[in-house]
């Protein structure tokens, strides 16, 4: 395991740290719909990729407290972006499923930020672009771990 504490991989890790946080704060200001915070927008991602969850598990997921996932579920429900049905198994508990209209919020947010990191990638040379088309598996690890 590499020293990350010194010498060049805690430079490494600084880098990549200052440089992913600058890129996401960039993708950000890439909103279609200003009107819902990043966490909204992340909470539709979550359902978009897990299909639905209890509020429970997207908070687990997202990493809020329960009481702040229920505040964001109902703000999604009464923007028309979620449903809220019951639990097939457990009538204490709801599902939340992400509506039609979240999913072309979703779609039209991804095409908007695709383009924005394609008209980046174009300033790089073919060496760069082959080493984070590399690095972008790596990234994804590293971003659920």
């Amino acid at each position: 395991m590499p020293d990350l504490t010194h010498g060049d991989d805690a430079a490494a890790v600084n880098s990549l740290r200052s440089a992913v946080m600058r890129l996401s704060r960039r993708l950000k200001h890439q909103r279609v719909d200003e009107s819902l915070s990043p966490t909204e927008m992340s909470v539709l991602g979550t359902l978009s990729l897990c299909g639905q969850a209890t509020p429970g598990e997207l908070a687990r997921k997202e990493h809020v407290q329960p009481p702040s996932m229920t505040r964001i579920v109902a703000l999604l429900e009464a923007k028309g972006l979620v449903r809220l049905e019951p639990h097939p198994e457990d009538r204490r508990q709801k599902v939340v499923t992400k509506t039609e209209q979240a999913e072309a919020m979703l779609e039209e947010s991804r095409r908007k930020r695709n383009a924005f990191l394609a008209t980046l990638v174009d300033g790089l040379d073919e060496d760069e672009w082959a080493k984070l088309r590399a690095a972008a598996p790596v990234l994804e690890k590293l971003a659920h771990l």
